[in-house]
């Protein structure tokens, strides 16, 4: 099926809890350097740059620089829109839960 293709990546970009993370910093603030994102999600410098550089190479993420720094947002609200939407339903689901 031609309309799924690019789906899992999607996913699987989701799937991993520091990308998601990033994603969802993102979502919120739509762009963020990388130093303000490893802030937001409490990792390191180097770990938040290899996840924003994976996602950048997923097509989910761009980049821009000024200057040393090196600034993120979302590709598109696609994307921003499954981050928000997942978010709400797992805390739909945890208040069920409890």
């Amino acid at each position: 099926m031609r309309e799924t293709d690019g789906v899992a990546t999607i996913f699987k970009a989701l799937a991993d809890d520091t990308r998601a993370k990033i994603i969802y910093a993102l979502a919120l603030e739509g762009e963020l350097c990388v130093c303000d994102v490893a802030h937001t999600i409490d990792s390191t410098i180097a770990n938040t740059s290899h996840h924003l550089r994976l996602l950048r190479n997923m097509g989910l993420a761009r980049y821009r620089k000024e200057g040393k720094l090196v600034y993120y947002s979302l590709d598109d609200d696609h994307v921003r829109h499954l981050i928000l939407t997942g978010v709400e339903h797992a805390a739909e689901q945890k208040r069920q839960n409890s």
